[in-house]
């Protein structure tokens, strides 16, 4: 059924035959960055077939594409919360954040300040929220790592938390605990894990 879906969508998006009317904006993307087995066809360790930002990045899906390196792609989200509310993703499968190797994490955060400012001043926002939600009880629906950049502008009440007052943090023994707990995991890392590159 998902198939049938998808084969509609791309038929109004990209009719057959010549259309120079067409925006030139919407693109299929194409994984540069993925490699192919001797069969040509793509390893099945680097992308998921079922997964939807695979799919696009092997170009079976249609996106609105924004920015495209050797590591990342950065499209239009098809359900946005606000004007412009973008995702960054890596061109290979990881589920999730702590799955990514810290070099695909680096690759796609050093372009938040390139992507999110051409879409604060294109969607002529006041700001943005930049967001990852990692694994399902924090709201991850797609998993494959992405980042959404959320362009904002003021008094758009987005987020309905912004109305819940927020408490001071209590430095009682609970806290101390807690960052006790914290630096423990963070200690039982390999060292490698902890140091960053030069």
């Amino acid at each position: 059924m998902e198939a049938r879906r998808l084969a509609i969508l791309c038929s109004h998006l990209n009719p057959p035959g010549p259309n120079p009317s067409r925006d030139p904006t919407l693109r299929v993307s194409v994984c540069n960055s993925v490699s192919s087995g001797d069969d040509g066809k793509l390893e099945s360790s680097n992308l998921q077939n079922d997964c939807v930002f695979c799919k696009i990045i092997r170009g079976e899906s249609p996106c609105l594409k924004l920015y495209e390196d050797d590591m990342c792609l950065c499209i239009l989200d098809t359900n946005p919360l606000s004007n412009g509310h973008s995702l960054i993703i890596p061109k290979l499968h990881y589920p999730t954040l702590e799955e990514t190797p810290p070099s695909v994490v680096s690759a796609m955060c050093s372009k938040v300040p390139l992507i999110s400012n051409a879409i604060v001043k294109a969607t002529d926002s006041d700001s943005f929220n930049l967001l990852v939600n990692n694994g399902a009880a924090a709201g991850q629906v797609i998993f494959h790592t992405h980042i959404h950049i959320i362009p904002r502008k003021e008094h758009d009440c987005l987020w309905a938390s912004e109305s819940v007052r927020r408490h001071t943090l209590k430095l009682d023994k609970e806290a101390s605990q807690l960052v006790s707990r914290v630096r423990q995991q963070l200690c039982s890392l390999p060292q490698e894990q902890l140091v960053q590159p030069s």
